[in-house]
């Protein structure tokens, strides 16, 4: 199959949910090397209050991102919020009224998150942030899908990308928030954003690609 159904494709609400749910303990402890060590306590905290707000609810997945966006931006303090908030908002925007999710829908909606991302972020690739995972796999899946290869080679090409991304950050010195004040300490650390950017990224790409098949 080359697209899935909108209206079928809350599952794929559901199944972030749960990663973030699943990676909770995970993403503070990462967060602790460098950072306030809250950030798992923080998107659990919002992705299990979207959940409160779906539950009993029929939704298609442009519906379910929108609530994701909108909890995370009302709900969510600090940085990650607004920024997490955006990119569900942009992916609900690029496909609401999409009634088949295929590669050139997808490539709009992840061409979308970043951009947004982008208009209210001055962080860039190299910089220790979720855009060392985001920017990457948003790259991969568009190159991919111009070589002509069919959308579940580009989700795949999304994925492998994101997790290389993701590792990068290990490496870096970050250049932005709290931890940009250690410089050179913050080497040797994954980043947060990066790790949590990295499931959100994966399991989009695995559950879309699980409704292709």
């Amino acid at each position: 199959m080359s697209s899935f159904k909108n209206a079928e494709a809350g599952i794929i609400v559901d199944k972030l949910i749960k990663t973030i749910q699943e990676q909770r303990d995970y993403l503070s402890e990462i967060d602790g090397k460098i950072g306030d060590g809250d950030h798992g306590i923080n998107m659990n905290k919002g992705f299990t209050m979207c959940e409160e707000k779906l539950k009993g609810q029929t939704y298609n997945m442009s519906e379910g991102l929108c609530t994701l966006g909108e909890t995370l931006l009302e709900d969510i303090g600090g940085s990650m919020g607004p920024l997490y908030g955006l990119l569900f908002d942009e992916l609900s925007a690029a496909s609401e009224d999409k009634d088949e999710i295929d590669a050139e829908v997808f490539g709009e909606m992840i061409s979308g998150a970043v951009e947004g991302i982008q208009e209210i972020s001055p962080a860039k690739v190299g910089d220790k942030t979720l855009l060392d995972t985001l920017i990457p796999a948003k790259d991969a899946f568009m190159e991919a899908k111009d070589a002509g290869k069919d959308f579940a080679e580009c989700l795949d090409a999304m994925n492998e990308a994101a997790k290389k991304g993701w590792e990068s950050t290990k490496d870096l010195v970050a250049k932005i928030g709290r931890a940009s004040r250690l410089g050179e300490r913050s080497r040797g650390v994954l980043d947060a954003g990066a790790t949590s950017c990295y499931f959100i990224v994966t399991t989009l790409g695995t559950s879309a690609k699980e409704l292709l098949s």
